[in-house]
């Protein structure tokens, strides 16, 4: 019962924090801020957390599971690897609809004074996401005989997607990632 009180601690902390950083104006936050708004004292925090480090690598963990749990099903279930690539972009701006404050992770907005290894981290998640491309794309040219490059255009989509997710945050989450996506997907997959 007290592990499940914690566990829904932790959920409700990185809940909070992660509507946080949905707002626009970019404020600093911090563990004091971040505890007033769950009206818990900094010290409440740190029995869940060592660090405000920890609570992102939390975000972080979100967002990998979340993300790679639904490419792991569209490549499992579509065999043709042009579909993937489309499902999966759509996922991943979709995604970063669903969720503003973890695209301001995600585009390493949020990081900006934090750990130095959660940007790290970030950027391994991105590496990952253009190798699941990749291996999309590969599928795509074995299964259609289409001239495509794997390696180029898994980089040119990612770095797509990622310029979309920025163009979201910076417009104050209006924008939304998703606008256009059909059009622009049949020019960068050809």
């Amino acid at each position: 019962m007290a592990q499940d009180r914690t566990a829904s601690r932790k959920q409700q902390i990185l809940e909070t924090l992660a509507h946080m950083l949905e707002i626009p104006k970019r404020e600093k936050i911090t563990t004091a801020s971040l505890a007033a708004k769950l009206d818990v004292s900094e010290a409440a925090l740190y029995r869940h957390f060592a660090n405000k480090a920890q609570m992102f690598e939390g975000l972080i963990e979100f967002i990998e599971t979340s993300v790679f749990g639904v490419i792991n099903k569209i490549t499992t279930d579509e065999p043709d690897g042009v579909k993937q690539v489309q499902l999966i972009v759509n996922m991943l701006l979709k995604f970063a609809e669903k969720n503003p404050g973890m695209t301001r992770v995600l585009i390493g907005d949020a990081l900006v004074n934090e750990d130095d290894a959660l940007q790290m981290r970030v950027n391994q998640l991105l590496e990952r996401l253009e190798i699941s491309l990749k291996q999309s794309l590969k599928i795509a040219v074995a299964g259609s005989g289409k001239k495509i490059m794997p390696e180029t255009q898994a980089n040119l989509i990612i770095s797509f997607v990622i310029g979309r997710w920025h163009q979201y945050a910076k417009s104050g989450f209006k924008r939304k990632p998703s606008e256009f996506v059909q059009s622009q997907l049949s020019i960068l997959i050809g």
